[in-house]
């Protein structure tokens, strides 16, 4: 039944989203608000659109690509100012919004499926064994539909 997987979904993703806040509020010692703002929730979205929404490991390479440009996009923008003498780049660090923002518009307009599902796409494209069934990463079409409502 569809309605049990639904409902057993989203009292796990509470469940482990508690355990989380009360791991987190263990370790550090007290809790902040921080983590509750719309851009954290946009940023899971984010890594999940980066990485691929029909995988199961598409939102961990999402995440991984994320985190990784943000700690080191300073970096690189201080590197582009050095080699292209504009200084412009070097603010770059501060930005990090603007970037992720650039990031998502380029991966909803050039990887439909994510990195993880293009990648999978063109393997498959090239006459590779059928990795996709054989380790579960399968792209998977969405089974949702929305609810349009015509006046």
């Amino acid at each position: 039944d569809v309605d049990k997987f639904k409902l057993l979904a989203f009292v796990l993703s509470a469940a482990l989203a508690g355990l989380a806040g009360a791991t987190k509020t263990l370790v550090l010692g007290f809790a902040t608000l921080t983590d509750a703002l719309w851009t954290t929730s946009g940023l899971v979205i984010l890594m999940t659109l980066v990485g691929g929404m029909g995988t199961l490991v598409g939102p961990m390479v999402g995440a991984l690509i994320i985190i990784a440009l943000e700690n080191k996009i300073g970096d690189l923008g201080k590197a582009l100012a050095d080699a292209t003498g504009v200084q412009w780049f070097n603010g770059l660090g501060e930005s990090v919004s603007l970037v992720t923002g650039l990031i998502f518009i380029v991966c909803v307009l050039a990887f439909r499926r994510g990195v993880v599902g293009e990648a999978l796409a063109l393997w498959e494209r090239r006459g590779g064994w059928a990795l996709g069934k054989s380790v579960g990463l399968r792209c998977a079409k969405p089974t949702y539909k929305l609810p349009i409502n015509k006046p």
